[in-house]
């Protein structure tokens, strides 16, 4: 917004040029007088008296604590003035700034994605499922062994040694919190791998029409006993809702598999998701997949 201007601001009614006042006739005075007009102003007594209180300079005060201090020697601490301003570097972080700043909502100890962590178990059909964030310490060697899986290596393309899956988990549990990996634990077991993330902050959002707040999710599905019989489409149905009950400002939850992960895309599909479009990603071509949450109760 440009600075105020003070014409502007001022008011409305236009001043006009001092050549265009005409001056107010002279008052009718007697000729040769010499009487001259005055006003005899005389201050009240009170007035005059506080005046003449406040003009007077008054003792400083000498405090307990002062004398004390000029006993034993000790300097005085340096005086403090109420109308010093309060340095800008330690002005409190509002909710607003935190917002505006993703950096500072990390550091604050939140995500950008409401908290995956916190969001609790569902019942679905296939069982009690949770997401639950994962950790290198606990966790590489298991999402490790699902990613050297063929029928997985093909599409995530992180087959190899223990350290190829850390190098893809670690920038993103140490990162933001745009991106969250997570196992997906189905009646208390790890069975498959999920990525929840901001896709309005990810360079996916290059390549469609983002909107604020829209949340992608991956999927890998770990055991083979788990594919091949309809989980995947509980399974996304249950993380998209969780995404929509948890994440009030998304109004859309999307993903982009692989346009030749023919099995995926029907999951998708299945799931309530609506196929939106073909995208070229650096990696692939892709099916936009779109979950919108006005049409939530009718795919």
């Amino acid at each position: 917004m440009p600075p105020t201007d003070a014409s502007t601001d001022a008011g409305t009614t236009p001043v006009a040029d001092s050549s265009d006042i005409s001056e107010p006739a002279p008052a009718h005075r007697p000729e040769n007088s010499d009487c001259q007009d005055t006003l005899d102003l005389r201050l009240p007594d009170e007035l005059i008296a506080l005046i003449a209180e406040q003009d007077t300079p008054r003792p400083a005060r000498h405090e307990p604590d002062e004398d004390r201090r000029e006993a034993s020697g000790t300097p005085a601490p340096p005086a403090r003035t109420s109308l010093s301003k309060p340095s800008m570097s330690k002005t409190p972080m509002t909710r607003t700034s935190m917002v505006e700043n993703p950096d500072a909502t990390a550091l604050a100890g939140h995500d950008l994605l409401d908290d995956v962590g916190e969001w609790g178990p569902v019942t679905t059909a296939a069982g009690v499922f949770q997401l639950v964030p994962a950790r290198i310490d606990r966790d590489l060697v298991l999402i490790s062994r699902w990613m050297n899986d063929p029928a997985v290596a093909a599409f995530w393309e992180l087959a190899g040694p223990e350290n190829v899956t850390e190098r893809h988990l670690r920038p993103q549990i140490e990162g933001d919190g745009r991106s969250v990996p997570c196992l997906g634990v189905l009646d208390g077991r790890p069975m498959s791998y999920w990525e929840v993330y901001r896709a309005d902050l990810d360079p996916l959002a290059r390549h469609y029409p983002a909107r604020p707040h829209d949340t992608g999710i991956h999927l890998l599905i770990g055991g083979v006993a788990h594919r091949g019989r309809g989980l995947g489409t509980t399974l996304l149905k249950a993380v998209s809702d969780l995404v929509l009950d948890h994440r009030p400002q998304c109004a859309r939850v999307v993903a982009e598999p692989d346009l030749r992960n023919t099995p995926s895309v029907s999951a998708f599909l299945s799931a309530g998701f609506r196929f939106s479009a073909e995208v070229d990603l650096p990696d692939k071509r892709a099916a936009l997949m779109v979950r919108d949450r006005a049409l939530r109760a009718v795919l």
